[in-house]
């Protein structure tokens, strides 16, 4: 289990873990990674967090709340980013699997994938802005984690869309057995059930119904998921726990 948790921080993150002799993992742990996305959501969401926090005591809080999304797209590397930009391409840009399919790996970003970056980062940063600093980070550790376990879950109901050998990673994601569950899950969960009153545990209804929709559209357009829609699928989740909060706090003023 631990090398399957290294080898999750290793592949979404970019912190220099593989200069320490423990994080040289074997190819195929790599396989587990999906599986343990919350655990670096803690990680990612953490830092994202801090970033904000600190920075939003010496500067405006417009500018503290850019620099906490820079922190997150610069450990991450873009990475999910990256497939939200690909995703939207190919689902805008193709009519048909195989063109889907061949845009989604093209590294070229076109219109939709320019477009979707304008509107998401609109959208998460009026977010964050539309609540306190305290509000704000408690926000970002909640979603993090718990849109990682949602997005986790969409190799448990679609197949792997291309083979090994054509994925960008060069692996495809083993399944999740109980013994990770009991771990992962915790990971998951707990920020938003510790934090969110129980009364307003709905709000998990947010990425369960992005994560359907996502699944419908893969499942009618390509017949199974990619990498670029694991990372879309996170990101687009993560966005809808926010707006969920934010309903909930406006319906309570």
């Amino acid at each position: 289990m631990l090398k399957e948790i290294a080898a999750s921080l290793l592949f979404f993150t970019r912190f220099p873990f593989y200069k320490l002799k423990c994080f040289n993992i074997p190819s195929q742990y790599f396989k587990q990674v999906i599986n343990y996305w919350p655990l670096a959501g803690w990680l990612t969401g953490g830092v994202m967090a801090l970033t904000l926090g600190l920075t939003s005591m010496i500067l405006p809080y417009s500018v503290a709340i850019i620099l906490a999304i820079a922190s997150r797209v610069l450990i991450t590397g873009a990475l999910h980013e990256d497939g939200l930009s690909d995703f939207m391409d190919g689902l805008g840009g193709g009519s048909t699997r195989t063109r889907v399919l061949e845009i989604m790996k093209d590294s070229h970003i076109g219109t939709y994938g320019v477009l979707t970056h304008v509107i998401y980062f609109i959208l998460l940063f009026s977010c964050l802005y539309s609540v306190d600093t305290d509000m704000a980070m408690a926000m970002i550790f909640i979603s993090d984690p718990l849109a990682k376990l949602v997005a986790s879950h969409i190799n448990k109901v679609l197949p792997y869309a291309r083979t090994q050998e054509t994925s960008k990673a060069k692996v495809v994601y083993d399944k999740m057995n109980w013994k990770t569950a009991l771990l992962v899950y915790p990971l998951g969960l707990f920020p938003f059930m510790f934090i969110i009153p129980y009364q307003s545990w709905w709000i998990i209804l947010f990425p369960i119904a992005i994560f359907v929709l996502i699944v419908a559209l893969l499942k009618k357009r390509i017949q199974g998921y990619t990498g670029d829609s694991c990372g879309a699928m996170f990101l687009l989740c993560e966005l809808s726990v926010y707006l969920g909060i934010l309903i909930t706090i406006n319906n309570q003023l």
